[in-house]
């Protein structure tokens, strides 16, 4: 399975958010697993293809709506990150010098 297929397959079968279908799905119709799926996902979003998802699952985007649907959900999916990270770095403060945490 390369790039092409995925947008070919997703913009065929799954245009706009009443196709979409649930990532375990996808994963099974395309027998690939969902890392490298939410790779390629990443990857061709990177070129610019509209591939929309939500919460239960991936479409092709038929609007322009869908599309910044779907960039809302990636910006709470950042701040969820970023969120994080920040509560991480916190946590180091209870580590001491030799890397252990103080108990």
């Amino acid at each position: 399975m390369n790039d092409e297929t995925l947008r070919a397959y997703l913009k065929t079968n799954c245009y706009g958010k009443s196709h979409l279908i649930a990532g375990s799905a996808l994963e099974q119709q395309l027998s690939m697993g969902g890392s490298d799926l939410r790779k390629r996902i990443s990857r061709l979003r990177r070129k610019g293809v509209p591939i929309a998802s939500s919460r239960e699952g991936y479409f092709y985007a038929a609007t322009a709506g869908e599309v910044y649907a779907t960039i809302r959900l990636l910006r709470e999916m950042t701040a969820g990150l970023e969120s994080a990270i920040r509560g991480l770095e916190a946590a180091l403060e209870s580590f001491g010098e030799g890397g252990e945490t103080h108990r």
